[in-house]
């Protein structure tokens, strides 16, 4: 997976690469399957801080156009604004996941991004392969 930042600066993590960070469990109810999971990943802004992104206090006027755009290997694609995705400008969590239920994942590919504010799982994007950040505008 590769992650690149707004001034082109690009992360490539392999499952092994992401294992080593520190990671973050959420429960959250899957309105497609009908059940309960619990997801275990690594905070999707402690990715992108890597990448140079804003965040934080750094995150502020101009710069509240950044997107985030998350791609599956099936070219699903889906558009997060980067103050979504920032722990400190809003109270949800998007994690790359890497585990669910305490396993490895394995019918959704080595990463799913998911997000603990969706009403149903349409932004959540199984077989992740790229996090780009952008301009809008």
């Amino acid at each position: 997976m590769t992650v690149t930042g707004p001034t082109g600066k690009v992360l490539k993590l392999s499952p092994d690469d992401l294992k080593a960070m520190p990671h973050k469990s959420v429960e959250l109810f899957n309105e497609h399957r009908k059940v309960k999971e619990t997801y275990t990943g690594v905070p999707l802004t402690d990715l992108l801080k890597q990448v140079d992104a804003p965040t934080g206090e750094k995150l502020r006027g101009k710069l509240y156009l950044l997107g985030v755009i998350a791609e599956g290997t099936d070219h699903y694609r889906v558009l997060y604004s980067l103050a979504e995705v920032d722990s400190a400008n809003h109270t949800g969590d998007v994690l790359v996941a890497d585990q669910i239920d305490g396993k490895r994942l394995a019918a959704d590919g080595a990463f799913k991004l998911v997000s603990t504010e969706e009403k149903r799982p349409a932004r959540w994007v199984r077989n992740l392969t790229a996090i780009t950040v952008k301009a809008i505008e």
